[in-house]
């Protein structure tokens, strides 16, 4: 392109970019690009001259050439697909006619803060420092799909608008990002994309508000973070699905509202998580999905998941804050696989290891009452009996309680009619305490029982009695079995 075809807003960009010297056509410093499609020709720069600048001008020696350009409207189509640009890239606060396409580039470094875009292909860009989008304004989807970035990403305070809702508008799939992604505070309407990404830093998504109701406001399959995901803050309408993510930090969901009626509000199944925090968030508006998750920490509040759980295999070291099992149990009736042994065995185990041993106890014991629902009759009727004389075995000391009840009664009983000896000449002084205690102690025996026969109803009290010594006997014996071999 000859330089007298330039207007003379093209020539000053062109005239400063050898020496790396700013453009600016702001008014004011605080300027919005949102206005941009007014701006005239005094302010306007053609996508084709900044080609032809990037790649085409020649390097004055001792002079490091940078496109720093604020305020202007980009006019026509920005192309520098698979093209090497060896110059830092800054198009700040400027508004684009058209989706610059920036598909397979190598870049030194971008810089896009505060400019509106109608969209624009970032897709397979190498870029060998940051990308800044921050406050960008994008009514289209932003791609940057298989893009690396040795730096960060910023796009705090951005907004993206999808113009088609099948698409995801913001495609961050497979990136590799050097250092981190923060978006603070970003605005999305549509689908953000961040399955199969590697982040060398953390990711921040404080006060963000996604939305894609129906749909996946986040889905990160397989992401995968080396710190944090910072997410305080977050509004999510639609599902964050996190399946198969690794997080060794924390996932920090604190103050969250996380929204998608009649489906998975968080799913964070087959994840490796080291803390996992929901504390004072809003009730979770959908499925909590955490199965065959490793989850060092997971803290959150009974009240956070008020609706269906899935939980199935579901491994945590510590639960937090210290809760009475009572409030945490009724979760567990409401996981959708129905009884799950593993998910009552984890939370007993999260009760011991702070040594709350009566808390675990009841977190067994709702255990087998849940069990027992599962089984056929026979094996219900059993189990209700278990439970009502020694709780399963959790509660012993009802066993006793039996015993003394029944000794009385029967005490009472045989002392007012005493039972006839069989053999008057060889049987004992009777002695109704002990003849009670014969009837109800099916291995020990004090000499009563053989030696004398009640009859009519007395008979009858003692059948009664000999067949619930038995019952407490044998359900006493599995109560101590099963707690033997607990610990």
């Amino acid at each position: 392109m000859e330089i007298n075809e330039l207007t003379a807003a093209e020539l000053r960009v062109w005239q400063a970019f050898r020496k790396g010297e700013p453009v600016d056509f702001r008014e004011t410093p605080d300027e919005s690009a949102t206005a941009g499609a007014d701006w005239g020709p005094e302010r306007s720069v053609r996508g084709s001259v900044l080609r032809s600048l990037l790649l085409g001008t020649p390097q004055e020696e001792g002079e490091i050439p940078r496109l720093r350009l604020s305020g202007a409207r980009i006019t026509g189509h920005l192309n520098l697909m698979y093209a090497v640009v060896d110059h830092p890239l800054h198009l700040r606060y400027c508004h684009f006619d058209e989706s610059p396409d920036l598909y397979g580039t190598r870049l030194r470094q971008l810089n896009l803060r505060g400019s509106v875009l109608p969209a624009v292909n970032l897709a397979s860009t190498r870029i060998d420092g940051p990308l800044r989008m921050t406050d960008c304004r994008v009514h289209g989807p932003v791609r940057l799909a298989g893009a690396e970035i040795a730096g960060a990403l910023f796009m705090d305070g951005a907004e993206v608008t999808a113009s088609d809702p099948a698409v995801p508008v913001l495609q961050l799939h497979q990136c590799v990002f050097g250092d981190g992604f923060a978006a603070p505070r970003l605005r999305v309407r549509g689908e953000v994309l961040l399955d199969g990404a590697t982040v060398g830093g953390s990711v921040n998504l404080e006060g963000a508000e996604l939305s894609n109701p129906g749909g996946h406001a986040l889905r990160a399959q397989s992401l995968e973070v080396r710190a944090d995901v910072r997410a305080r803050g977050l509004r999510a309408e639609g599902g964050v699905d996190l399946r198969g993510a690794r997080i060794p930090g924390r996932l920090d969901l604190m103050r969250s509202r996380l929204s998608n009626p009649g489906g998975m509000a968080l799913r964070a199944s087959s994840c490796v998580i080291g803390e996992l925090w929901l504390f004072r968030s809003e009730p979770l508006d959908g499925t909590l999905h955490l199965r065959r998750s490793r989850i060092e920490v997971l803290g959150f509040e009974p009240e956070v998941v008020p609706g269906k759980v899935l939980f199935n295999n579901l491994s945590y070291t510590s639960l937090t804050p210290q809760e009475p099992a009572d409030r945490r149990l009724p979760l567990l009736e409401r996981d959708g696989d129905g009884y799950v042994p593993h998910a009552y065995e984890q939370l007993a185990a999260a009760y011991r290891l702070v040594g709350d041993e009566g808390a675990a106890r009841r977190v067994q014991l709702a255990k087998l009452r849940r069990h027992r629902t599962t089984l056929p009759w026979l094996g219900r009727v059993w189990g209700h009996l278990q439970d009502l004389t020694v709780g399963y075995g959790f509660r012993p000391l009802r066993a006793a309680v039996w015993l003394l009840s029944l000794l009385a009664a029967g005490s009472i009983a045989y002392a007012t009619h005493h039972p006839s000896p069989l053999k008057a000449s060889e049987a004992p002084e009777f002695n109704p305490v002990f003849f009670t205690l014969d009837l109800l102690l099916p291995v020990i025996s004090f000499g009563q029982e053989g030696s004398f026969a009640p009859e009519g109803g007395y008979q009858y009290l003692s059948y009664v009695l000999i067949l619930t010594g038995w019952i407490l006997a044998t359900t006493v014996i599995a109560g101590v079995s099963r707690s033997v071999s607990r610990q």
